[in-house]
């Protein structure tokens, strides 16, 4: 019985100098910072990508992010392109198509004549996201994507282009490029080319075709996106700003949780290293965090070896961080000094966790934008939610034992902490499903 008494001594110290409830504040904060997502480059690589049939055309998506207009006073003399060639964009806005090049079947080419100039078209569209109905023949009351004869007998399109409803106080949005194939060659090159963005928006790239005989094309190259700031999407760009102060609050945190270390460094007890632990995991991660978007920023590519150190650093925070609410609920260091029989369940939950989060975190950082593959993020988004849920449900489960085992003992000062600190839970996990809820909404 000798714990007990050491751990009686322990809590009552605990109660009287506030520290459990400065612990149960401390450890509420981290519940808002779990489901920060990240995403992926800014330069859309394509590497033998097919088409897609839609209606009457032959689609290929190659990118969508958000721009924000070009800045149309700028310095000339301001440096700090992430290359000389770029330097007279300093400020701009842009999508740069590079090394674009389409392959058709070489029955398709076969198909042609040699001395025939142009023998198939393809078709580069930027749209922004509110003028996508001005792609298709809808205005025309037609579910036609690509013009057909009976549609261009009025003149509204030209048979064998996409139709684009073009606005007369607008000419230039949607805006298309065309490139054609020549004679019988299977290969054509886009143009080299660099259309720069003048208003703010979410901007879309399609690559289309409307020939039948073009099918089985393929394409390859790669599109540069920027910002008038750099290489960050519109939505990520207030994101290094926000782990750039994510971590100058962390450090704030840890100085502060350290003062309490040396105050109360007789009490200290295995529970307290482990939020020291956290509150440096969420340094770091941060950190990483910061300096892998202030580099993506710049290069418009994302370092594979810090991205990684960044998504495993947050994958062992979000799990440690769990792992230390569930401890918590049960009581661990205030009512019982082990976790007894129940330590491997609770090990394997959270090697679980963390197996399904690090995956989630790779799948969606290593890779372009919006070129996730929708099944492989499905699969892993789900068990890692199923996961949540467990914790979830497991910590309310815990401390509703534990609230029980005080009220029976009559520790009414532990009770009441223990109650406020249940209370902070909840009132956390349901804005976490609010905040949830919302992204669905608006994304």
């Amino acid at each position: 019985m000798g714990y007990n008494r050491e751990y009686i001594c322990f809590s009552s110290d605990l109660i009287r100098n506030g520290c459990f409830q400065k612990l149960t504040f401390v450890v509420t904060i981290y519940l808002s910072c779990f489901l920060i997502r990240q995403v992926g480059g800014s330069i859309h690589e394509y590497q033998n990508e097919s088409f897609i049939r839609r209606s009457n055309s032959f689609f290929f998506h190659g990118g969508s992010e958000g721009l924000y207009a070009s800045d149309l006073h700028i310095d000339p003399d301001k440096k700090g392109s992430s290359s000389p060639e770029d330097n007279h964009l300093n400020g701009k806005s842009f999508i740069r198509f590079e090394s674009i090049t389409f392959r058709r079947t070489k029955e398709s080419a076969e198909r042609k004549n040699e001395m025939q100039q142009k023998t198939g078209l393809v078709e580069a569209i930027i749209v922004e996201v509110k003028d996508r109905e001005k792609i298709g023949g809808s205005y025309l009351h037609s579910a036609a994507i690509c013009c057909t004869p009976d549609l261009s007998k009025d003149g509204s399109c030209k048979v064998g282009e996409v139709i684009i409803h073009q606005d007369p106080n607008n000419p230039y949005h949607p805006q298309r490029m065309q490139t054609f194939f020549e004679g019988k060659n299977e290969d054509t090159t886009m143009v080299l080319q660099t259309v720069e963005i003048n208003r703010t928006g979410m901007y879309y790239l399609y690559f289309m075709f409307c020939d039948p005989e073009l099918t089985g094309m393929m394409i390859s190259g790669r599109t540069v996106w920027r910002n008038q700031g750099g290489y960050l999407p519109g939505k990520m760009a207030p994101l290094m700003t926000f782990f750039g102060l994510m971590s100058l609050a962390y450090l704030g945190l840890g100085v502060v949780w350290f003062l309490w270390f040396l105050q109360y460094w007789k009490d200290i007890i295995q529970l307290h290293y482990h939020i020291t632990a956290v509150i440096g995991l969420g340094m770091c991660e941060m950190a990483l965090w910061y300096f892998e978007y202030a580099n993506f920023n710049a290069t418009g590519s994302r370092p594979m070896g810090i991205t990684l150190w960044a998504v495993t650093c947050s994958a062992v925070k979000k799990t440690v961080s769990r792992l230390l609410l569930l401890v918590v609920s049960m009581g661990y260091g205030v009512l019982r000094p082990t976790l007894g029989g129940i330590t491997f369940k609770v090990l394997l939950l959270g090697l679980t966790y963390f197996f399904f989060s690090e995956a989630l975190g790779l799948v969606e950082n290593l890779g372009n934008i919006d070129d996730l593959a929708g099944k492989a993020r499905l699969f892993l988004v789900l068990p890692v939610s199923l996961l949540d849920a467990c914790f979830i449900v497991w910590i309310f489960s815990a401390l509703s034992q534990t609230l029980e085992k005080l009220q029976i003992r009559r520790s009414m000062a532990k009770f009441a902490l223990y109650r406020k600190f249940t209370n902070s839970l909840a009132i956390s996990v349901l804005l976490s499903i609010a905040w949830i809820g919302y992204e669905i909404c608006i994304f």
